[in-house]
This record gives C-alpha cells, structure tokens and sequence, in this order.
C-alpha cells in the first residue's frame, strides 16, 4: 500500500496513475469533493494534512511508503501564515506519522526554491548564469521569499526525521509543466500564453515536465530502497522567457508577447499591485518576488539525479506539444503548471 498526500495536484494525481499502472494498492488524502476523474482503483481518504490522528491512522500496518506531495505554492504576501501551515507544520505532521511506523519509507517533494543559492563551488553556466547543484546551502541572511522559506524549513523537517531513523529521499523541481485544472492560480505561465498578452519579463525559466518528475520520483523512491539522505534537483533546462513564450504560443496557436518589460517597470508594477492589494483586499497580479524570478540568470543542475536513475528529461517543445494537445481535447481549456 501507498500513501500519498496531495493527490489531487498536478504532481499527486500524476503520480496515483503512475502507481496504478504498476498495479500498487494506493491510498490517497484529498480535501473538499472527492476526485471524480482520478485514476481509478485509488482509496481516498478526505481530511486535513495537520490532522495528526488522521496522518497516523492512514499509515496502515500495509503502508510501505509515503509520496508528500501536498504543498502550497503562493507568493502573496496575505499567504505568509499559511505556507508556514501547510508546507512546515503538513511536512512536519507527515514525518512524525512516518517515524511513528518504522520501516516506511518516505519520498518528499520539495522544491529548488529550497536549496537557497550558489556556493563557492558552483561553476558559470552557459549565459553567464549561475549553476546551482544539491550542494547549495542557505544563506540565513539573504532575502527569501515567504514560499522558499516555508519550502526550506519543511525540508528540514525531512532532515529531522531522517536523522531519527527514517529512510527518505527528497525531490526538488523546478517549474513542473503538463495539463491539469486551466482555473487554478498556478496556471498563470501557460494562460498568460494562451490570452496573447503582448509584454514578458527578462530572465530565464527552469522547467521540468511532470511525466519526468513521477518517473524520476518512482526510481528513487521504489526502485532503489537502498537510497536515502539524499535529495535530487528535478530540472530538464533553463529557457530564457522570451523563448518559452514564443514556444508555447506557437504550440497553441497564438501569438507570443513580443515586448520586453525593462526591470525598472517591473519594481514600478509590484508596488502598485501590492497597494492596491493593501486597498481593496484583492490579491495581487503580480508580487516583488514574481517580479524578480528569474531576473538572476540560475540554472539547475540534474547530473546527480541522471547518475543514479539513468532517466532522461523531455525538452522544452515536447512538453509544450503534449499540453497544447491535452488542451485542444479538453473542452473545458485546461493546463496546468506549478512554480516551484
């Protein structure tokens, strides 16, 4: 039997599919309406994450391993509390269930926000950019935003665990791609492309498809047992955003943002949404942190997850083909994309 948290993301419910295709009994947590267009065979479970006594009576004596995936991705600052709740306290409660029933093994999906930023040994990457690997530490006094700090501390709550005995691995992508709920607030890159709006931000954008980031998951957490303490960047390239713009209006038939918004236009944008945020309660388009993602040029890099399961990653266009037809089948209009 199989645990998952966060079935019901675009990760999780990738994930649910992925293991029942393997034939593996699946037990799923889900908040609101159960899932009606989930893989089928799936045993969900409706509740919280922070419900300990829910956590503890999930892991059943046939529980073998846990996938938590549940997260929360925002960069409001009115989610400051709650990302603290859901991605600290929900990793923390997760871990203490794990510990409760030795011999689980736990598989975290973290995030490369997590890892802070370059160290002495990272070399220049192609563009003058900065290469980041698994070795990065975090630098306790630079400004993080309120999403990787709540992503970093939840990570340690995994390092806590491990520590006490817990076999885990960690996972950390970058910007996950593939089709999902077109509606949701992580949507904002591929629908931005789709409404043909006519401005774009500098910088460069690490991506990875979703299909990569289950099998990747499934390698390390199900096909080597024997691996733990470790933790692994899922990213198959980083794009300059004018590219990935291009690409995806064109996969979809649209036509690509073709003005560059100069950085001091951007620092004026944030500050008016954030005060009329402060107005009218509304929540901001745009925020100092999506602002500037990306401005430094970083790129993450996969060696070490590639030594270890062998997999390759899908390039840029793929990904966008299979969402661009996902989207044209679905009448709905949907695709889904997730900021790490």
């Amino acid at each position: 039997m199989i645990f998952v948290t966060g079935g019901t993301g675009l990760i999780g419910s990738f994930l649910l599919r992925a293991l029942r295709a393997r034939g593996l009994a699946v037990r799923a947590l889900h908040r609101g309406a159960q899932p009606t267009d989930a893989a089928p065979g799936v045993e969900w479970l409706a509740g919280d994450l922070l419900d300990t006594n829910l956590l503890r009576a999930a892991l059943t004596p046939e529980v073998t391993h846990v996938f938590h995936c549940a997260g929360l991705v925002s960069y409001a600052p009115q989610d400051e509390d709650l990302l603290l709740n859901v991605n600290v306290q929900g990793t923390a409660a997760v871990v203490d269930a794990c510990l409760e029933r030795p011999g689980i093994r736990l598989a975290h999906v973290s995030s490369v926000a997590a890892l802070g930023g370059p160290t002495a040994s990272n070399r220049a990457a192609p563009n003058n950019a900065i290469r980041v690997t698994e070795t990065a530490t975090w630098d306790l006094g630079a400004a993080h935003s309120a999403y990787a700090t709540s992503k970093y501390l939840g990570e340690l709550e995994v390092w806590r665990g491990i520590a006490e005995g817990l076999s885990a691995v960690i996972v950390n992508p970058s910007v996950v791609l593939g089709p999902g709920d077109w509606h949701r607030s992580s949507t904002r890159l591929l629908r931005y492309a789709h409404q043909q709006h006519r401005f774009y931000t500098r910088g460069l954008i690490n991506f990875v498809d979703v299909r990569d980031v289950v099998a990747q998951l499934l390698t390390l957490a199900l096909d080597q047992p024997t691996l733990s303490a470790e933790r692994y960047i899922l990213s198959a390239e980083a794009v300059p955003l004018a590219d990935f713009f291009q690409q995806a209006a064109v996969a979809m038939q649209r036509r690509p943002p073709t003005i560059a918004v100069p950085n001091w236009a951007a620092e004026v944008i944030w500050r008016l949404e954030h005060a009329r945020a402060l107005l009218t309660g509304a929540r901001p388009l745009i925020t100092k942190d999506t602002a500037r993602a990306g401005r430094q040029p970083v790129v993450y890099a996969h060696d070490k997850v590639q030594s270890v399961t062998g997999l390759e990653f899908r390039p840029l266009a793929e990904t966008l083909a299979w969402c661009a037809a996902e989207l044209a089948a679905n009448s709905t209009g949907s695709a889904a994309v997730i900021v790490s």
